[in-house]
């Protein structure tokens, strides 16, 4: 089966380093997907949680290694560390392995308009200024994903679809909601102050595209629950994917197209 091309792919909050981390439907949208640029939008690895408990298994390994070889390959790889791999800002400017780290980027969509890329915990009021608040909402956060994997075990004997209990919670509870709109329009006062017509960003794993009074909003989601990127094709349209469903669909195609060729 032919790879998905696009122009641009943009992921973030994979969580290397932790139990919850889907690094399995990652590699498997790296092994499916390519594209000219790739830029990797913070929280690759979390640093925070292995320093406390360390965990780091062969899928981990694999998933570096293929954006390596991506890079290696031709694509352009912009690295743009969060706040759960913030020891890798004092690297900003450097370049390893043709993997470029950078505090923040410019993305020259295909028709033309000009995007801030940036992770995002910045205007995380909570990450900025209680940090030790942020790391045990991020030790709960985890606790939650995994408790979701006994739901889904459930859910999938009984022959329910996947649900995030997570995603559930932070919909369900006002305070969230609200912090969720206060960050995109954060986001979006940054892009209008820079002068640019819109935002990618990652760090609160939802997934979306909106435009406030002609300024975009893009968020490429997450790997720990919903499984997402946002990708731009030729034209510069830009939209995201949910790789859990979307590989469900090609592994479809793929067993009809074996079927007919035999």
């Amino acid at each position: 089966m032919r790879p998905l091309r696009f122009r641009s792919i943009w992921i973030s909050d994979v969580h290397l380093g932790i139990r919850a981390c889907k690094a399995e439907f990652l590699l498997d949208f790296l092994n499916h997907t390519e594209s000219d640029y790739l830029y990797l939008i913070g929280d690759m690895i979390d640093v925070w949680s292995m320093k406390a408990l360390w965990y780091w298994p062969q899928l981990h390994n694999e998933v570096i290694q293929a954006i390596m070889r991506k890079a290696a390959n031709g694509t352009k790889v912009i690295y743009v560390p969060g706040n759960h791999d913030e020891l890798f800002r004092d690297y900003v400017g450097h370049t390893f392995a043709r993997i470029k780290i950078c505090a923040d980027a410019i993305h020259k969509t295909a028709d033309g308009r000009r995007l801030l890329v940036i992770h995002g915990d910045e205007f995380d009021s909570i990450v900025k200024h209680s940090k030790w608040l942020a790391i045990l909402g991020s030790g709960m956060y985890e606790f939650l994903l995994l408790s979701n994997r006994s739901v889904n075990y459930f859910r999938r004997r009984l022959g329910f679809p996947y649900w995030s209990l997570a995603a559930y919670l932070k919909h369900k509870v006002k305070n969230a909601v609200n912090f969720i709109s206060s960050f995109e329009q954060a986001l979006v006062h940054e892009a209008r102050r820079r002068k640019v017509h819109g935002v990618v960003c990652g760090h609160i794993h939802k997934a979306a595209i909106a435009e406030y009074d002609g300024i975009l909003y893009c968020n490429d989601g997450d790997w720990v629950e919903s499984c997402t990127a946002l990708v731009e094709n030729g034209e510069g349209r830009l939209e995201v994917i949910h790789w859990a469903e979307e590989s469900v669909v090609l592994l479809k195609e793929e067993e009809y197209e074996n079927c007919y060729s035999q």
